[in-house]
């Protein structure tokens, strides 16, 4: 796996959607984890100022749903997401928060996938736990 790449690959999905909307980057991936960064500014705030979770959520999906065609290394499938639950711990006013996902199980058609959501001093911000299914594309 060519980590520069898979980044390059998954970076170019971002354009013309809510990844784009959010500036979502994904910026490292490896044998067993994917983690994209997304910057903390008014754009997803709350109203009271702090990071908004279901946007820390938007995060966690975006990098879990992506890391079953990058960690499985089949490009064939479209996952999507069929159930997120998420624990915020932890609050947000500026900076980047980074979501990292790491499978707990990779099955053929259903994943089950968490993902830590930690600031710039690695605190942990969200704990995600997503599943999601994946099918042939076009089908």
């Amino acid at each position: 796996m060519d980590k520069k790449k898979v980044l390059e690959i998954c970076n170019s999905l971002v354009k013309g959607n809510l990844m784009e909307t959010l500036e979502i980057e994904f910026v490292d991936v490896g044998k067993d984890f994917l983690s994209a960064r997304m910057p903390v500014t008014p754009k997803v705030h709350q109203s009271d100022g702090l990071l908004h979770g279901g946007a820390s959520v938007a995060l966690a999906e975006t990098v879990g749903s992506a890391a079953v065609p990058v960690l499985t290394q089949d490009v064939s499938v479209s996952v999507v997401g069929i159930e997120i639950s998420a624990n915020h711990l932890k609050s947000v006013r500026s900076g980047y928060v980074t979501a990292t996902a790491k499978p707990l199980r990779m099955g053929k058609n259903i994943q089950l996938i968490e993902i830590r959501v930690t600031d710039e001093e690695d605190n942990l911000i969200s704990h995600c736990k997503l599943s999601t299914f994946s099918r042939p594309k076009n089908k």
